[in-house]
């Protein structure tokens, strides 16, 4: 029986193995096809047909239907659209439609510029051909901030997905290439190949679980056959006992009878004589049998030992291989903080604790103020860096109870648990004054960066998402009082 349950156990740990890789997969694939729709929204405004092509793939994505031969002729479609960028005589208004989140900042007013002065008679007008020239150079200039885009996302789905090492080499070059290089016709030839490479991507997760499905099956069937031997065994086992006990008992009835019918004392001796040969000859047989049932069995349990031995090496492998896929998930790439699904795991986990024990459980809604100021007057790196800088502190200097992850963009949210809002707000409080004194520099410049919060609590009633929307609502509060403070939700401090 301590046997059975062994193998049992190994097979259950081995369809859990098998469950982890799944989910391992399913996350690659959802990280391709996030990296597919950002690569494809920011390709839109082009031209009318190419917006059509890069919806479908949308729409495809959306509905979970992905063929891969349907792909290769869409792809197809698009290079054909692309080249014909080229060709076009006149550009396009449309600006490329970046993926980025929704700016939490109020919506400054817009000022009317005044038209200049009619240009006196005497004066002498620009050439025609200047508008086009500008337009010229808006229009290439568009198309290399869409290469650059590109490259970025090309980045992160490299640091987050598994290629071949030719593929894998092969996008490295395509990255450096979309991202420093000035030639819009190798640009164009290299956006061309970003499809091939997802499609690429999905291609290998998906054989490799194929494979590891098929090896698991192959294992699989030992144990079966392995159970199937003990099961026969145990059966001969049973059958050839029975058979000895039915041939002992015979021969006892004979000699019984013979003991009654017989008169001659010699005869009788011979009788016994014989019995008793015919039961050690039907035991000796038994013995034999059994001993080569066992030693079948042994060479059986010595073979699956050694299957076990290497499926339990395998399993490790894997477990430890999911352990770090799972915590590159959880990770935002980066700040290194926990991201927006780790967010959501642990938020669940407090609201199930908060459910059974009512302690308190506050959360909150970072965000930097006017970081679209810093990315338009400094650069995007100068962006990452202030989130990088603004993360460490926020890692560093909340408690140890508490939890931080990267929700989007330029927003935290942060988890208070057996906190009220009002200790909360101390907390952020101070965070918010540190991060104020900070000395950033960016050309030589000193820039002071702050952030804004919305605090809610828990209360009766609530639900994860109920308590998320009142602090995100809290949060636009700080902003239009004039940001750089913290405000609790009004339901929060009624209750």
């Amino acid at each position: 029986m301590a046997s059975d349950q062994s193998w049992k156990e190994k097979y259950l740990q081995e369809l859990e193995s098998a469950d982890n890789r799944e989910k391992q997969w399913k996350a690659e694939r959802n990280t391709l096809e996030r990296m597919l729709v950002r690569t494809s929204l920011a390709s839109e405004g082009q031209t009318p047909e190419l917006d059509r092509l890069l919806e479908r793939i949308r729409k495809d994505l959306r509905k979970n239907r992905v063929d891969v031969d349907a792909w290769k002729e869409l792809q197809d479609q698009i290079d054909r659209q692309v080249a014909l960028l080229d060709e076009r005589e006149s550009a396009n208004d449309k600006k490329p439609s970046f993926f980025s989140r929704k700016s939490r900042e109020p919506e400054p007013q817009q000022q009317q510029q005044q038209a200049s002065p009619e240009t006196p008679p005497e004066s002498t007008a620009p050439p025609e051909s200047a508008p086009g020239n500008e337009q010229d150079i808006e229009d290439n200039a568009q198309r290399l901030r869409i290469a650059r885009r590109v490259g970025q996302l090309l980045g992160q789905m490299l640091a987050q997905v598994s290629l071949e090492p030719a593929a894998e080499a092969r996008a490295r070059a395509l990255q450096q290439s979309l991202l420093a290089s000035n030639d819009w016709d190798e640009l164009r030839e290299g956006l061309n190949h970003v499809a091939e490479l997802v499609i690429a991507a999905v291609t290998r997760s998906k054989r490799e679980f194929e494979a590891f499905l098929k090896r698991l099956d192959e294992r699989l069937e030992l144990l079966r056959e392995h159970f199937s031997a003990q099961s026969s065994a145990q059966s001969g086992r049973l059958d050839a006992s029975e058979h000895l006990d039915r041939e002992i008992r015979e021969e006892i009835e004979r000699v019984g009878q013979r003991l009654q019918e017989s008169d001659n004392l010699q005869d009788l001796k011979q009788s016994v004589s014989r019995h008793l040969a015919s039961i050690g000859q039907a035991v000796g047989r038994f013995r034999s049998q059994e001993s080569e049932r066992e030693r079948a069995l042994s060479e059986q349990l010595e073979a699956m030992q050694e299957k076990v031995a290497a499926m339990e090496t395998h399993s490790e492998q894997m477990q430890e291989q999911v352990r770090k896929e799972r915590l590159r998930a959880m990770t935002d790439l980066l700040t290194e903080l926990p991201n927006r699904e780790a967010w959501q795991e642990r938020l669940s986990f407090e609201y199930n604790r908060w459910q059974r024990y009512s302690h308190p459980l506050t959360v909150g809604v970072l965000d930097i103020d006017l970081f679209k100021r810093i990315n338009d007057s400094y650069g995007h790196k100068a962006g990452d860096r202030v989130l990088q800088l603004v993360a460490r502190e926020f890692r560093v200097r909340l408690r140890t109870t508490d939890f931080v992850a990267r929700f989007g963009g330029e927003e935290f949210v942060v988890l208070f648990p057996e906190t009220q809002p009002a200790d909360a707000r101390q907390v952020v409080d101070k965070l918010r004054e540190h991060v104020g004194k900070l000395p950033f520099h960016f050309r030589g410049e000193p820039v002071t960066v702050t952030f804004s919060a919305g605090l809610a609590g828990f209360v009766a009633g609530d639900t994860e998402e109920s308590v998320f929307d009142r602090a995100d609502r809290a949060l636009y509060q700080a902003k239009d009082a004039g940001r750089d403070q913290v405000i609790i939700s009004e339901s929060a401090t009624a209750q």
